[in-house]
């Protein structure tokens, strides 16, 4: 057998199964937001860019409190291990913000639809290609790498822990 990145035969607790799983119906959405915009590359609509707005909107909604399970439960105990300034859960906080900036800049530029002009709507378009790119490559690192070294860092109380944390979010 090849090397391969990560380690995929690690078996998951049941907080970071968790965590893997809400990344399914996520990625789906971000495959019909990715398929909105190649459209809107090629011929730009007032029609459907408000489509992708609402489209954005309640990804968002999907997605802000997956990515608060993260930051505020499992990015918070990994970084006891492995530090908070550099390596991987800094990565990953990075890759966190960037996506959500991209989302931020859209959704304000969609507040004033009426008022852009059909190349505005094609780069506004574009910040969601970025997230989409941004955040399915982020979601296999987590995947392939951060969510097996939590696997193998985490104690098993921490584990539970983990769990018991993210119901609440």
């Amino acid at each position: 057998m090849g090397s391969m990145v990560g380690d995929v035969s690690v078996v998951l607790s049941k907080g970071l199964k968790q965590l893997k799983e809400e990344h399914h119906p996520l990625l789906a959405m971000l495959e019909e937001l990715h398929r909105i915009t190649i459209i809107m590359e090629e011929s730009p609509d007032r029609t459907l860019f408000e489509k992708l707005t609402e489209h954005v909107k309640n990804f968002c909604r999907k997605l802000d409190p997956h990515s608060e399970r993260e930051e505020g439960v499992l990015f918070r105990m990994m970084e006891q291990y492995l530090g908070k300034e550099t390596g991987p859960i800094a990565i990953m906080e990075y890759e966190h913000d960037q996506a959500k900036n991209y989302f931020k800049t859209f959704l304000e530029a969609a507040e004033r639809t009426e008022h852009l002009t059909e190349k505005e709507m094609t780069e506004y378009s574009g910040l969601i290609k970025n997230a989409y790119y941004t955040l399915t490559q982020h979601f296999s690192k987590e995947e392939n790498v951060l969510f097996p070294m939590a696997e193998n860092l985490l104690s098993n109380d921490e584990k539970q822990e983990l769990y018991s944390k993210i119901q609440q979010i």
